[in-house]
């Protein structure tokens, strides 16, 4: 990973210009016209900073899940249930450009615009009731109509607030492979075609709007990066654009030491390295996708997470290099809805090639595994619980005795250095003495320790660990005053 300084840029030679940020708006900051004029002012803040900014936005809040249930429900044959959710997206929509664009020509192009989006839909619907099926380019091709609009109103309603913005269509920027729901960027080409794109507007002082989660691929087919895609397609941006910055607006102040719906007293989070905040999303924290870090790490970009409904918070910031943190661990995840496979056979796992034959059975079904454990005989792994289980069992016990449980949890517990710590696992287990644990990961990673228990009991787990290692704060990572007014407020009350 760089550390060294980054070189000042200037907008000459092509080159972008200085002070760039990458702006990415989630779906609670353009869900309704309140969310959208307060992400017009934020906006319109790093303007008056100086700063040249690119805009990336979620589709509106739900509206995607809606998407997606239209096109379930078309593809079961229930053509005026999958219509009957288009229409109220569509109404949803106009009231939303009524609201934030007064002037009567501006709307009505809008208006018409969606309109127009939302006529392609409902034929994509009315095909998808006669064929019957829903096949992932299908579901893609659907699921883009959200940020395919909510990117034109955002665009729309910050050039009413004097914002000289303009849209950009994020397929024609971000390209991709043809794994439709899941595709893989391709860096080359997006760092060639977002310096074509949208290089010119930055130069000209505009500022684009595009959304996030779409793409296509080189045929220009339309694709998606999966569910919380557009925090991947604002790290793409800020990478392929090499900005000075990249920042995550969302409706929580930042990254916190555990989920503040399970531990009511969570710290918001200073600072964190990248690879603290990579393992935090990977592992089941939902403040980032768990992606979104990974192209900011190559060009050494600062990310910072904020709240757009909170715009005071500092938020939390990922670098490269965070500050030493006394207590060990910066925050606790929680991944649910997994399953152990257990695969027993007796003298084979030492056979040389037998681990490669498994492993290239969760490679067949691209099913990701997320902690491994062995023992003479036997193996377990980690999995999401999904509809391949049973195939991939039925694969596995060609190989071995095969059996496979669900409804468990993979509590992360990410800080500096853990392994190096003397004691550390005797302390995180010692405050979970009264939980079953199924499985341990300790010292595959120096950042991270891992363990696999009942779902049911993950919520427990994380009140007793935060509990033991967050009450004495180190107040130069984590903000404790906030927790403290906190207390005072609820004592008062």
């Amino acid at each position: 990973m760089p550390t060294g300084p980054r070189r000042a840029r200037s907008s000459e030679n092509g080159k972008a210009p200085m002070n760039l940020v990458v702006m990415k708006f989630g779906g609670t900051s353009v869900e309704d016209t309140d969310a959208i004029a307060r992400t017009a002012a934020i906006v319109k803040g790093r303007v008056a900073q100086g700063k040249s900014p690119v805009v990336v936005v979620s589709a509106m809040a739900k509206v995607t899940d809606q998407l997606l249930r239209a096109a379930a429900c078309a593809a079961q044959g229930d053509r005026t249930g999958a219509l009957a959710i288009s229409s109220r997206l569509r109404g949803r929509h106009r009231d939303a450009a009524a609201g934030l664009i007064p002037s009567p020509q501006e709307c009505s192009t809008l208006v018409d615009l969606i309109d127009q989006r939302f006529d392609s839909l409902d034929e994509v619907l009315r095909g998808l009731a006669v064929l019957l099926e829903l096949t992932p380019r299908i579901a893609d091709l659907v699921a883009s109509y959200g940020e395919r609009l909510s990117s034109r109103i955002v665009a729309a309603a910050f050039r009413e607030r004097g914002l000289d913005a303009v849209h950009a269509d994020a397929r024609e920027i971000v390209v991709t492979d043809s794994e439709f729901q899941r595709a893989a960027p391709l860096d080359a080409v997006i760092e060639k075609r977002a310096q074509e794109k949208l290089l010119p507007l930055l130069r000209e002082h505009k500022i684009p709007v595009m959304g996030g989660f779409i793409a296509a691929n080189e045929a220009g087919v339309t694709t998606t990066l999966g569910r919380g895609g557009s925090d991947f397609t604002g790290a793409l941006i800020g990478g392929a654009l090499s900005a000075d910055s990249i920042e995550i607006w969302t409706d929580v102040d930042g990254i916190m030491t555990a989920d503040p719906r399970v531990c009511p007293d969570a710290l918001r989070v200073k600072v964190i390295s990248f690879e603290e905040a990579a393992e935090l999303a990977y592992f089941g924290a939902k403040v980032l996708h768990p992606a979104t870090i990974l192209p900011a790490v190559k060009k050494n970009i600062p990310v910072a997470v904020l709240n757009s409904r909170n715009v005071r918070c500092e938020g939390t910031r990922i670098v490269s290099l965070a500050p030493h943190c006394r207590s060990p661990f910066k925050s606790i995840a929680v991944k649910k809805k997994l399953s152990i496979i257990d695969i027993v056979a007796s003298r084979m796992l030492m056979t040389h090639g037998y681990l490669s034959q498994i492993f290239a059975v969760f490679d067949r079904h691209k099913c990701a595994v997320d902690m491994v454990s062995t023992s003479e005989v036997s193996v377990s792994l980690t999995v999401d619980s999904n509809a391949s289980l049973p195939a991939i069992a039925a694969d596995l016990s060609q190989l071995a005795d095969v059996k496979y449980e669900g409804r468990k949890a993979l509590v992360c517990m990410v800080g500096e250095d853990i392994r190096g710590q003397n004691g550390i696992a005797a302390q995180v287990f010692n405050a979970i003495r009264h939980i079953n644990v199924r499985m341990i990961s300790q010292g595959a990673s120096e950042i991270n320790m891992s363990f696999m228990i009942e779902e049911d009991d993950a919520d427990e787990a994380v009140r007793s660990l935060h509990a033991a290692f967050f009450k004495d704060p180190d107040l130069a990572v984590f903000d404790a005053e906030a927790r403290k007014t906190a207390v005072e407020l609820k004592a008062g009350g």
